[in-house]
């Protein structure tokens, strides 16, 4: 079982969530905790204001939203009978036992899940303390928990998605095309990335989009969609390309219209900043030694839970790169970090280091032979000049080197490491003493 906890400044936001989801099928509520009604007769009026009643009570706290999600591995299969007595054992173990609560179970996902929504500030107006909540209390509860009911430990939970390779192991599944409820899909992917992820165009939202197989599409230049400002989604195949019928911004109930995006962009460019020396470091680390093709760059920087996403012509050749931070939910178009960071640059610093390598293992290929040539053989002495054969026995006399070995030979030895000072440094004039008049 993973646990997470987020607090928040808005009951009735994270009420409407979860309540649009049972509105649009992808969710039930299954349990009202503290209510003086029972569930099926509780309005949405009814469950936001018992919450807001509570938190009403210390109006000093401003974040007193709290909402809980407990994620079940895909062995786990669980009836709403015990989800609500693990959901009850949770909150008891957490110290949230007295506080009203609901509890949400979410059908909209591959792996069985349950949301609970709730209130930090007690009936007499104390507020529980959160901090360190989710390592201390939390963690105890979830181990207890897993013992109790026999679930999947969260270990081996973590293990399985990410061999499943998930974007991110928090976030919902791929879209795959074809099977059934694709729009409620692409719905869940889009709802999880608007909300979490920190980007600044609709460039940058297609580099995390694609990672789920999906395509935020604006239309073609001069197209009466782009003219508009309209936006379509669609899924995407395993290569790229795109399939299906694509879906309007409009029909999806949380709204990701090119209008609203637009909205995030600037709060998002000042939120993400403190994330870019992280992204930036991680990159000049793996670029340190200069041997890196492309390909290999975009995985040594995947190791570091970073992805790197080019953008290719049809010919092939890259004309753009976004980084997505799955560590601080960010995506940073690659000029946005530096010139050296943009398709060009990158490009530009793996060739030419590609380049200088292959140059240095030529020399070290041709250097051996000339010296072996020069050096004056052990036990002998100077080592006679070969006799010049007369020129009609040399048809290949006067032919020129080779001018990749020429290039070669002409470049300077680079110095060496553990070389003799002297022969690295002008050696010091000693003064001449003047005599003694």
């Amino acid at each position: 079982m993973v646990a997470r906890i987020k607090r928040g400044s808005h009951l009735s936001r994270t009420l409407n969530y979860n309540e649009q989801k049972v509105k649009h099928g992808g969710a039930e509520c299954i349990n009202a905790v503290g209510y003086p009604k029972d569930l099926d007769q509780l309005s949405f009026y009814d469950k936001l204001h018992r919450l807001e009643h509570q938190a009403a009570l210390n109006e000093r706290i401003t974040a007193n939203s709290v909402h809980i999600s407990l994620n079940f591995a895909d062995a786990d299969k669980l009836d709403q009978e015990k989800l609500k007595t693990i959901a009850n054992t949770y909150m008891q173990m957490i110290g949230f036992g007295k506080q009203p609560y609901l509890v949400y179970e979410h059908k909209d996902a591959g792996h069985q899940h349950i949301h609970i929504v709730t209130t930090n500030i007690r009936a007499d107006g104390s507020k529980i303390e959160m901090n360190n909540i989710g390592r201390n209390q939390s963690e105890k509860a979830r181990k207890t928990i897993e013992v109790l009911y026999g679930l999947t430990k969260a270990e081996q939970q973590k293990q399985t998605q990410s061999q499943q390779q998930k974007p991110d192991h928090f976030g919902p599944p791929r879209v795959q095309y074809g099977k059934n409820g694709t729009k409620q899909a692409i719905s869940n992917v889009l709802e999880y990335v608007t909300q979490e992820y920190k980007f600044t165009s609709l460039g940058e939202l297609n580099a995390i989009l694609q990672l789920y197989n999906v395509a935020a599409d604006p239309g073609e230049k001069d197209s009466r969609l782009r003219r508009h400002k309209g936006l379509l989604y669609r899924v995407l195949d395993e290569n790229g390309n795109k399939i299906g019928t694509p879906i309007k911004a409009s029909a999806f109930w949380h709204k990701p219209t090119l209008a609203n995006l637009e909205k995030k962009y600037a709060k998002n460019e000042i939120l993400r900043v403190q994330h870019k020396k992280h992204v930036k470091v991680n990159i000049d680390w793996a670029l340190r030694n200069g041997k890196l093709t492309l390909e290999e760059l975009k995985q040594a920087l995947a190791r570091e839970r970073i992805e790197m996403v080019v953008q290719r012509t049809e010919e092939g050749k890259a004309y753009g790169v976004t980084f997505v931070d799955f560590k601080s939910k960010s995506a940073f178009k690659g000029s946005d970090l530096g010139k050296e960071y943009s398709a060009k640059g990158l490009e530009q610093r793996c060739r030419i280091d590609q380049e200088e390598t292959e140059t240095v293992k030529q020399r070290q290929q041709i250097r051996p032979a000339i010296r072996q040539r020069q050096t004056p053989s052990s036990g002998q002495g100077t080592r006679p000049a070969p006799s010049v054969p007369p020129p009609s026995s040399s048809p290949d006399m006067g032919r020129p080197l080779s001018p990749s070995i020429l290039e070669i030979l002409l470049q300077p030895i680079p110095e060496q490491e553990g070389a003799p000072y002297e022969l690295t440094h002008d050696m010091k004039k000693k003064k001449k003493r003047r005599p003694k008049l």
